[in-house]
């Protein structure tokens, strides 16, 4: 994925997660308080929080930052280095050796925050769902509010 992409993709996911911030702050504010909409918007929150967080480990991979760690010119043996070999999902990056070894970087704090991050947009969203079908209309059955 291109480089503008990527950040606009991250904007985006800034975005959404702020505005779903305060749209939680506002329903907490309005009662009556929808749980079945609450849980929607918090998994709105933490879905765009997963992508936000993501974006980020990709673009500074991409565009040379903090991750992945810097390689060093030459390994514990004296071998020189050849190339840094990077996988972008999970995000993780390899430095290799003229040798052949490798030493793996995996930033633990950037998939470990993805992924729980994108789990709890998953739970969230089958609890709003589950909520939701458990909503009684006053059409549906027979009840008016008078």
């Amino acid at each position: 994925m291109p480089v503008p992409a990527l950040g606009m993709l991250l904007f985006a996911g800034l975005a959404a997660a702020g505005a779903s911030v305060v749209t939680v702050v506002l329903m907490l504010n309005t009662p009556p308080l929808a749980l079945s909409r609450l849980c929607a918007v918090l998994a709105l929150f933490s879905g765009s929080s997963a992508v936000a967080v993501y974006c980020y480990g990709v673009l500074s991979a991409l565009l040379g930052g903090p991750f992945p760690g810097p390689c060093e010119d030459r390994n514990l043996s004296g071998a020189a280095l050849e190339g840094v070999v990077q996988e972008y999902w999970p995000l993780r990056s390899a430095c290799v050796y003229a040798d052949g070894a490798t030493v793996e970087r995996v930033p633990l704090s950037v998939s470990v925050l993805v992924c729980l991050a994108g789990g709890l947009a998953a739970v969230l969203a089958c609890a709003g769902a589950v909520l939701r079908g458990r909503v009684v209309h006053p059409v549906a059955d027979g009840r008016t509010n008078s």
